[in-house]
């Protein structure tokens, strides 16, 4: 499975510098990516797949509101684990991605935020006593299936928004959330307040899509929900507060690194709390209010199109699954 490691990145709109390298990159628009380094001239090169692609502010994005995440997942909770999480979030990528979060301790307070059927947790439950983690998820349909499964039947299961959690100030040892940050309509909320719940020196882990950069992925990711680019996660960790932030890419073995169609679970993002307390940043009224009313026939139009763009991303590890085994091993797909 292809992975690397981005420590210290610092990320800009238009910039992305990875520390400890010689290397800086600069976004050009429509002209690929600029290049210099201490022995070369500066000069133009082709995006690569494994680098996101740059993506408006403002898209339509159809499933990236809670209502219609709720619904969503009110149908999709039946078949989740056994269709879904094979083709984008297998056991062995969950683990890898579980390895940088440093679940050390069986004694450790963790909290699983958008735990949903709780397959992540089935894999924090590894390393931590189950006693000791909470599974939040604002669906009980996925929460209900977390329920059912042997090894979680001492965690507690609660249901919660990620962006305005029940938890304490200074609660927990660790903080994990997986495939959750794409239906948060505020990330950088969610992100503070993942600050907010840790004790001082405890970690966060959030692991999440990102970004295609072939324009027909692109497009139905758009109209999906939430794919972050690489540079944004790590904007978020660092605007909330956190140190020593770290980004791991993952992805299913059968893509062999290939990430120009975006991976729903792409990428698994780290970061210390150095000081006790709530998250430096201040932000204003949250962006989305559930109890207000919506519109039925807006509500269930963009609900249809948002599934529509979902079932696009069901086919394509069925699609780079094919290829794998089509095109010999050590050539690129």
């Amino acid at each position: 499975m292809a992975s690397s490691m981005l420590s210290g990145a610092t990320a800009t709109p238009t910039r992305l510098a990875f520390l400890g390298s010689n290397f800086h990159f600069r976004r050009l628009p429509q002209k690929g990516l600029l290049c210099y380094s201490k022995n070369q001239k500066a000069r133009i090169i082709t995006p690569k797949c494994s680098l996101s692609s740059s993506r408006p502010a403002s898209q339509p994005r159809f499933i990236q509101h809670k209502q219609e995440a709720f619904w969503f997942y009110r149908f999709l909770s039946i078949v989740y684990d056994h269709i879904i999480n094979p083709g984008h979030w297998t056991e062995d990528m969950r683990d890898e991605a579980l390895e940088p979060a440093d679940l050390y301790a069986r004694n450790m307070k963790v909290v699983d935020v958008g735990g949903g059927t709780g397959f992540t947790t089935l894999g924090i439950v590894k390393h931590v006593n189950a006693e000791n983690v909470t599974i939040l998820d604002q669906s009980p349909h996925q929460l209900a299936k977390a329920r059912q499964k042997e090894p979680l039947k001492e965690c507690k299961i609660i249901e919660g928004d990620a962006e305005d959690l029940p938890f304490p100030t200074d609660y927990a040892d660790r903080y994990v959330s997986a495939g959750s940050i794409e239906y948060w309509p505020d990330p950088q909320r969610g992100i503070k307040e993942a600050y907010r719940v840790l004790k001082i020196g405890g970690k966060a882990c959030v692991i999440g899509p990102v970004h295609p950069t072939f324009w027909l992925s692109r497009f139905f990711a758009d109209m999906w929900m939430l794919f972050p680019k690489e540079e944004e996660y790590i904007e978020w960790f660092e605007k909330a507060g956190f140190k020593d932030v770290k980004l791991k890419r993952i992805g299913p073995k059968w893509y062999r690194g290939v990430r120009r169609h975006g991976l729903i679970m792409g990428c698994s993002v780290t970061g210390v709390k150095p000081f006790s307390g709530d998250s430096p940043l201040k932000l204003g009224p949250k962006a989305e209010d559930v109890k207000k009313s919506v519109n039925p026939l807006v509500f269930l139009s963009r609900f249809i199109i948002g599934t529509i763009a979902a079932t696009y991303f069901v086919l394509v590890p069925i699609y780079m699954w094919i290829k794998d085994q089509i095109v010999p091993k050590g050539q690129p797909i």
